[in-house]
Formats: C-alpha cells, sequence, structure tokens
C-alpha cells in the first residue's frame, strides 16, 4: 500500500468517526490504558514514564527523548540515519519496542531504528529496566520501550498542531486530534519530519583544505494514526489501534567519492482489541497484523534495490482471573504467524506459540509480589523455560525496596536464519539470567531510584568468518554485564514559580566472559540532566548529555575509540495565551558547539537552532 492510500484511508476514518465529537467538558478522567500489564506486572521493576511535558522539550524523533532522559545509550550513523540502541549493555536486538501491548521489534534483524519513529505520536513514552520475556517475548534482555496510545472516555474534542523549522531546513509537523464522548474515544494523528541535513562538519576538511560536510543525509519520514475505542456498556470494550509509517532516507557519505545510497523503509500496524468484564474473571483478547518492508538502492541514481518484507499475525487471550482481593492470577496464550520474503533471505514462514501464567499478590498496601513463567513451541528453534520472580516491600513513606530475578531470551532472526548465503538454521536462542535490587527512597519533592543488576548472557548471536570465507551467525559468546542505574527527580513550586530537576546516570560493565574485554559500542559511564522553570506564560529549560568513550573494536584497542562530549540545549518559549494555549518556543541544540560523534567517521552537527509553534484547541 503506498503512501498516498494509507494517507486516504486515514482521512476517510476521520470522516467517517468525527461524529462522535462533543463540545461539552466534563471533569471525568476514565482512561484506559493500551498495556495495562506494563503497570500490573512491574512492581519490582524500575519504569521510566515520560509524557507530553517532557516529550515537547526534546526533537521529533525518539532517539532525541530517550538520549537526553533516559540511561539508554545510542548509536548513531549520522543525525536522522541509523539508530540503535543499548541497555544495560545489551545489543540492539536485546531491546524490545513494545506498542500498545505488542512486541514490534522487526522480525528481519531483531532490532528497532529509533530514528524512525516520531515521540510526539503517542501518549507516553515509557522505559521499563530489566528483563521482560514472560511477558513481552523476545527481545526483553536489557529492558522494554513502550509506546502507548491511552483512549480517555470523557466529552471532549481537543486539537494539537506543533509547527517546527530549523537549521538544515529541518521541518517538523505534528497533528493530533482528540474526539470521544462517554462511549466513543477517538484519536487522530500526523506527522511529518524532514531535512536536507546538510550541516558542516566541525574542524574537518578535504585534503584540499575545503570544507566537509554532511552529503546525502536527506530524510522525510511521514506517520500517521488513528485509535478508536467503543464502550459497549461498562463491562465491555473494543477497541482499534492502526498506525502506517514510511521512511524515505538517503544514507550520509563517510567520505566524498562513495557512490550515493537510499534506504527506503515502512511499516503498517493494526490492532483490535477487546476488554470484558465479567466480575472476578476479566478478558483481555487481541489480534494484530504488523506488515514492515525495506528497499535498499545502492545507488539512488538508478531504480535497482534489494529488498525485504515481513507480514506477521498474532493472537492473543489474556484471562485474568481474581482468586482473592489481593491475589490475582493472569493465563496468557498466543499465537504468531510470520511470513517473510526478500532478496538475501527467500521465502519462509515462522509458527510460534506460547503460554503465560502470571501471578500477582498485595499483602496489604506495601508489600507486592509477583510471579511468572512462559514457554514457546515452534519448530525454528527450542525455546528455554522462561519465568520471573518479583517482590516489592515498602518499609515506610520514604523508602521502597524492590528485587527480581528473571530468566530472558531472544530468538534468531530472519537475517541469523536464512541469510542467503550464511544464514545458520541450526541456531539456539540467546538465553540471558538477571537478578535486580532496586531502591526507592522519596522525600516530599525528591525522588530518588538507585538500581544494581547483573546479567548473565549465554549463546550470544555473533556473525564470524566460516569456510570460503562466508561470515555466518553462530551460537558462541557468553557475555556478563553488570552496574548500576540512578534516577533523581525533584519538583517545588515558590508562588507562581515552579521549579523541577531531573537526572540519570549509568555505571555499565558489559564483559565478554572469555576475554574480559569490554563489549564494543557500550559506554561505562553515562549521565542526562534537565532543569526547567516556569512563570505565568514563560518556560524555559536547560539539559545536557554526557556519553563516556567506547570502545569500537572486540579486542579493545586504545586507538580505535570514540571519545566521550558532553552536549546541551536550551529552549524557552512563551504562551499568549489565544486560545486554549499558543506557544511560540526557540531552542538552541549543541548549545557549546560541540565536535562529537556516536560512530567513527559518522560527525554529528555543531551548534543549530529550532523555531516552533504549538497551539491547542
Amino acid at each position: 500500500m503506498t503512501i498516498k492510500l494509507r494517507l486516504a484511508f486515514c482521512l476517510l476514518l476521520l470522516c467517517q468517526i468525527t461524529l462522535a465529537q462533543s463540545d461539552s467538558i466534563t471533569s471525568l478522567k476514565e482512561v484506559f490504558v493500551s498495556d495495562k500489564n506494563l503497570k500490573k506486572y512491574s512492581a519490582s521493576q524500575s519504569v521510566l514514564k515520560l509524557n507530553d511535558s517532557i516529550i515537547n522539550k526534546n526533537e521529533a524523533l525518539l532517539t532525541d527523548l530517550l538520549n537526553f532522559n533516559s540511561t539508554l545509550y545510542f548509536k548513531e550513523y549520522g543525525r536522522g540515519m541509523l539508530s540503535t540502541v543499548s541497555f544495560r549493555g545489551t545489543t540492539s536486538s536485546q531491546t524490545a519496542v513494545i506498542w500498545n501491548g505488542i512486541n514490534i521489534n522487526s522480525q528481519m534483524n531483531g532490532s528497532t531504528d529509533f530514528n524512525t519513529i516520531s515521540s510526539s505520536d503517542y501518549n507516553s513514552v515509557s522505559v521499563k529496566a530489566g528483563g521482560g520475556s514472560v511477558i513481552y517475548g523476545s527481545g526483553a534482555i536489557g529492558g522494554t520501550v513502550h509506546l502507548n496510545n491511552d483512549l480517555s472516555f470523557l466529552n471532549r474534542f481537543e486539537n494539537n498542531l506543533r509547527l517546527d523549522y530549523g537549521s538544515f531546513n529541518t521541518i517538523g509537523i505534528n497533528y493530533k486530534t482528540s474526539i470521544s464522548n462517554k462511549k466513543w474515544s477517538t484519536q487522530i494523528g500526523f506527522s511529518k519530519n524532514s531535512s536536507t541535513n546538510d550541516y558542516k562538519y566541525l574542524n574537518r576538511y578535504t585534503w584540499r583544505g575545503e570544507q566537509r560536510w554532511n552529503q546525502n543525509g536527506q530524510y522525510d519520514i511521514i506517520t500517521l494514526n488513528a485509535n478508536v475505542g467503543y464502550k459497549v456498556n461498562e463491562n465491555h470494550i473494543v477497541k482499534l489501534y492502526s498506525q502506517t509509517s514510511n521512511t524515505d532516507r538517503n544514507t550520509s557519505l563517510i567520505v566524498e567519492t562513495e557512490t550515493k545510497s537510499k534506504y527506503v523503509n515502512g511499516f503498517n500496524r493494526n490492532l483490535l482489541e477487546y476488554d470484558g468484564n465479567f466480575g472476578k474473571l476479566k478478558t483481555n483478547f487481541k489480534t494484530a497484523y504488523i506488515f514492515e518492508n525495506y528497499q535498499y538502492f545502492a545507488d539512488n541514481s538508478n531504480n535497482n534495490f534489494t529488498y525485504g518484507k515481513t507480514e506477521n499475525l498474532i493472537t492473543k487471550l489474556d484471562l485474568d482471573y481474581t482468586l482473592f482481593k489481593s491475589t490475582q492470577v493472569n493465563g496468557i496464550i498466543d499465537y504468531s504467524r510470520t511470513n517473510g520474503y526478500g532478496t538475501s533471505f527467500g521465502s519462509h514462514v515462522r509458527e510460534i506459540s506460547s503460554a503465560s501464567l502470571l501471578l500477582r499478590q498485595d499483602i496489604g498496601d506495601n508489600w507486592k509480589n509477583e510471579i511468572g513463567v512462559r514457554k514457546e513451541f515452534t519448530n525454528n528453534y527450542k525455546s528455554p523455560l522462561l519465568f520471573n520472580l518479583g517482590s516489592s516491600y515498602k518499609f515506610n513513606d520514604w523508602y521502597n525496596l524492590k528485587l527480581n530475578i528473571s530468566r530472558n531470551f531472544r530468538i534468531p532472526t530472519y537475517n541469523d536464519l536464512y541469510w542467503e548465503t550464511g544464514g545458520n538454521p541450526n541456531l539456539k536462542p540467546e538465553n540471558s539470567y538477571q537478578g535486580e535490587i532496586g531502591n526507592v527512597f522519596t522525600f516530599k519533592n525528591f525522588t530518588w531510584t538507585q538500581n544494581f543488576y547483573y546479567i548473565k548472557i549465554k549463546d550470544m548471536l555473533q556473525w564470524v568468518p566460516g569456510t570460503g570465507g562466508i561470515w555466518t551467525p553462530q551460537n558462541q559468546d557468553k557475555v556478563n554485564s553488570y552496574g548500576t542505574e540512578t534516577l533523581l527527580s525533584w519538583r517545588k513550586n515558590y508562588g507562581k514559580n515552579n521549579f523541577a530537576a531531573n537526572a540519570t546516570y549509568a555505571y555499565t560493565i558489559s564483559q565478554d566472559e572469555k576475554t574480559k574485554n569490554q563489549i564494543f559500542f557500550v559506554p561505562f559511564n553515562k549521565a542526562t540532566g534537565a532543569v526547567s522553570y516556569s512563570r505565568n506564560k514563560v518556560s524555559a529549560y536547560y539539559q545536557i548529555l554526557y556519553n563516556g568513550f567506547v570502545y569500537t573494536t572486540a579486542d579493545n584497542s586504545k586507538d580505535e575509540i570514540i571519545n566521550d562530549y558532553l552536549i546541551s540545549n536550551i529552549g524557552i518559549d512563551y504562551d499568549l495565551k489565544f486560545l486554549d494555549s499558543f506557544k511560540i518556543g526557540f531552542q538552541v541544540l549543541n548549545l557549546l558547539n560541540k565536535d562529537y560523534e556516536s560512530l567513527e567517521n559518522r560527525p554529528m552537527p555543531g551548534r543549530n537552532f529550532n523555531v516552533y509553534l504549538t497551539l491547542k484547541f
């Protein structure tokens, strides 16, 4: 389906459902979350929720939001290019991305490109640290990133529009409308982010002394969202989530003599969900269809390309039974069928079934316990029995102790199993054990979370040279990752003056068990910080990001590293108080004009600017 047809479909859907709008406003706050298990089974782990106010202070793409506000480390192939994540010292395919409760990591390579996702397309973005494979399946080893579209059933008609224009001809458009009453809830969204991306490289010149700049770095990302909920009655709700996106992106040149290439990829996600309440028994049924594809043009001056496509059908039934007032049991069964076909891995079908059993017990208001087990069944690999054990005890008003141990895994991807030539159909899933201790201290306006963790990964997949020089994946690495995470937040009001501050810090050791070397592209240290101030119509903020140095080779050669860097952004906006809100804002990014990169030979831009206009009506 072309992007034009997808746009027409969403506009048609909008025309059909605007009949549900209402101008009256009520104070009733009835919100139905898109991922109930995120809150229900996370008492023993750390969850960082980023809401609208934080999302709006950052650049549009998800990489920027998480880079400046969490402990996640990102490796970017230049501004707006491919962006991969490392969470608690793991690889990019060991962090699962969850869309409204469904794992959306690529079936082809097992990871998610965070520079193809716009943060403002969601009501909230949450980061859950630690293992989550019992609920979310493959890849949830380091942690999970949750993209949520929550529906509210109250009488309202609300529109939000944001327009951005910045350096390098960067254009951002984001529009969201929410239309609902006590029976219907609708959200329609559109976002477009594009840039010629032709920034100069700081302090870098050709052998002729000519200024070097980012060539062939253009990108254009368009996303459409349509979410609808219908409340049959107080006990039965039907919801439909739909999202489609297309990313047309050139690949920045490392040297000026390279051939210019292009990468086009897209996805279409549709999720139908039913919630039923039968007293002690509650049901949740989901069925999803997820389509993803890519085209790679090695020379974008002609139409020759390689391609890959997957179609994934997911069906999931979750039965929640209240044994006692304090004890709930969830039984979950799901089935997925993936059909993949492409230039480099042929045509293959993979079917996976799984069964999970979850138990939550609340002993009083202060002690919460969680237990979960999961087993998958497929002909493509042998799945281990996964488990999760967690406990949270609140000793008093200011101290909460959390304990969690789990077994998690990652399945081989289509590229791992079937790549021509070199794929290995005999691979085993990556297997990990994890233990963590969380300490949460709360003092009036100040919250301090301190986590300690240890992860042991075996059978890690690595592509290595084989017979005839052909690279092939093997289960050969064993990795031990351990460290600590610090999360700080503070908020205080002095009359009309509102202050807030947030900070994160991660210290990470991620070592190959045999060589004792640090895994490459995993920094020992990462820190973020932000302070904000608002009074009446004016608000301002300042944020920093520090990434420690990283090795770029497995032997930890000191001559092959990416240097550490500290960058900062500053922003201010003014509300003209026209309509519900009419804000004009200005941001300076990379304020101190630092020359830095997160991947060798992929420089990021120096000081640049962005102006924006936000309207709420």
